[in-house]
């Protein structure tokens, strides 16, 4: 062999080495596409911890999924508590897609299967598997198609479902790379919940504090309103409102807040809803059986939360959702049970509250009667003594008609003081005697002149008095009372009952301008004929400085 002779290998070692070569280069290929979609993993991951609101984390888990594997199409679909899907987040498909498709899927077919049994299922032909249900019209072709469950704590939250792969079909490394998404989805998706269970647990004790101090430092009228609409803005719900339960086992709307009436109406009207609070159950239900509300419209989810009263009786807070919106969860029933009872809670607070101030007002008032009857009109008392024997010693003169008429006036105040401290003794009493009823009225219709009208009592009036003459004497004090206040332009007006064991005289004096040439006298005749059937006396005394009225009615023999 010459120097000039080429050098050659044997054919078969060269394609052992070529073999070798192109084997090393796939394997290199095969290598960098590992890296890549670990790389593409590793991105997935980041993305999906990346946030901590729940929805951005679900979307985003579908998002990264589809990424991961090139699928055309993807979604997530989060399992209801009774089975089917709860929510369903899909990714790929445009809004004019979802528009023609119209409800979005409930759970059935291949993603029922995969509800059923939590297994990976990797297929080519989705037509051509025997659990497929087919799709709806309008719905995109899909071929190929990969789910794959997504576990919280050792509980199915729910399953990513991906369809129609850039290759053709779905791998086993694609089938791997997803159920490592789905274990790190896991925990992305178990701390937003725990996130969004946080948030919400500090809002519904912030409302709760605020219903509390609501309630105590307000009207608790207004309480069942401020629940309903507290609970309503928590739960986001169409409609909250209270209901309690009636004798004929229906439920009476007691506060309905911002919630729509027809909902209110129709939940109250369901058995479902009557049996949870009857039976003091906190409930939920998907559902009302009672059909559709009085606008046409289907009630969706309910919650019932009932919670007691002070008096005995039972409430409830009664939530509901659109038809269509998700179902409350137990978290939520939890919640809103707890804020119905701390809102029951405060009210029976308040109710406590109210009696110990109500019994401190009536030890302070019962003081002041004390005060008065032992010490005011004991002075005023011996001052009139003191009076009537100066007068005795000074002799008839215009200084003994000064001091009688001040001696008078000691007995008009010493009457008055006296009427006070009725009422101030006995507010807490029976308010149906002659006695309350007379300082209602003098209040009411009295208390409008320039100066209120004034009233006294001289006598055993409750003792003589008889159910025959109240209505007569409140009549003729109210209609007297009512002259003085639209006709008689006076100042004030004074009323006096004075009793005895015989009779009853009633007199209502006003410091007007009289009765005058005014032919209307048509309530002063009735109290005229009124006095008459009685056997009593009535009287009209008039002038320009004021009008006298006085009735005496005879006490019956019953009265005696």
């Amino acid at each position: 062999m010459s120097d000039d002779d080429p050098i050659t290998f044997p054919d078969a070692p060269r394609a052992e080495l070529d073999d070798a070569l192109a084997h090393l280069v796939e394997q290199a290929r095969k290598v960098l596409q590992t890296q890549g979609r670990l790389r593409a993993l590793v991105r997935a991951n980041r993305a999906v911890v990346s946030h901590i609101e729940l929805p951005t984390v679900l979307r985003t888990i579908a998002e990264a999924a589809v990424d991961l594997v090139g699928a055309r199409y993807g979604a997530l679909g989060v399992i209801a508590e009774g089975g089917g899907l709860e929510q369903f987040i899909h990714v790929g498909m445009s809004p004019e897609d979802v528009h023609r498709i119209g409800h979005l899927p409930e759970g059935h077919g291949l993603l029922g299967a995969l509800i059923d049994d939590p297994q990976p299922i990797r297929i080519s032909s989705i037509a051509a598997d025997a659990r497929s249900a087919g799709f709806p019209e309008g719905h995109p072709p899909m071929t190929a198609f990969l789910g794959v469950p997504i576990t919280v704590r050792d509980t199915v939250y729910g399953n990513l479902y991906l369809t129609d792969p850039e290759s053709g079909e779905f791998t086993e490394d694609d089938q791997q790379l997803v159920k490592a998404l789905a274990a790190n989805a896991g925990f992305a998706i178990d701390n937003a919940r725990l996130y969004a269970e946080s948030r919400s647990r500090q809002a519904w004790s912030v409302a709760a504090g605020e219903l509390t101090a609501s309630i105590l430092g307000g009207e608790s009228a207004e309480a069942f309103t401020e629940l309903a609409d507290r609970a309503r803005a928590l739960l986001g719900a169409r409609a909250v409102f209270i209901v309690q339960p009636e004798s004929d086992s229906s439920l009476r709307i007691s506060a309905a807040g911002d919630a729509d009436r027809a909902l209110a109406e129709a939940a109250a009207a369901a058995e479902q809803v009557r049996s949870a609070v009857e039976g003091m159950q906190p409930t939920r239900l998907a559902g009302l059986a009672a059909g559709p509300t009085a606008d046409d419209s289907e009630a969706g989810p309910v919650l019932v939360a009932p919670f007691a009263l002070l008096d005995g009786n039972t409430a409830a807070l009664v939530a509901v959702r659109d038809e269509g919106v998700g179902g409350f969860s137990s978290f939520e029933l939890e919640r809103a049970t707890a804020f119905a009872r701390q809102g029951g809670l405060a009210l029976e607070l308040a109710a406590v509250r109210a009696d110990r101030q109500r019994a401190l007002l009536l030890e302070e008032r019962a003081r002041i009667a004390r005060d008065l009857h032992d010490h005011v009109i004991q002075q005023l008392f011996g001052a009139g003594i003191e009076l009537q024997s100066i007068e005795s010693a000074v002799g008839p003169g215009s200084v003994t008609d000064r001091i009688e008429g001040a001696v008078s006036s000691i007995d008009q105040a010493i009457a008055e003081i006296r009427t006070a401290i009725f009422a101030l003794s006995h507010s807490h009493g029976s308010h149906d005697s002659l006695r309350y009823r007379l300082l209602d009225i003098v209040h009411q219709v009295g208390g409008s002149l320039p100066s209120p009208a004034t009233l006294s009592f001289s006598g055993p009036v409750d003792v003589v008095s008889h159910p025959q003459l109240d209505d007569d004497i409140i009549a003729f004090v109210r209609e007297g009372l009512t002259n003085v206040v639209r006709h008689a332009g006076a100042e004030t007006a004074s009323v006096a009952v004075t009793a005895s064991a015989d009779e009853i005289t009633v007199s209502v004096v006003d410091s007007g301008t009289g009765l005058g040439e005014t032919t209307r006298r048509s309530g002063l005749g009735n109290l005229a004929e009124r006095a008459r059937l009685r056997g009593g006396e009535f009287d009209v005394e008039s002038s320009e400085r004021g009008t006298r009225l006085s009735l005496r009615l005879p006490v019956p023999e019953l009265g005696r």
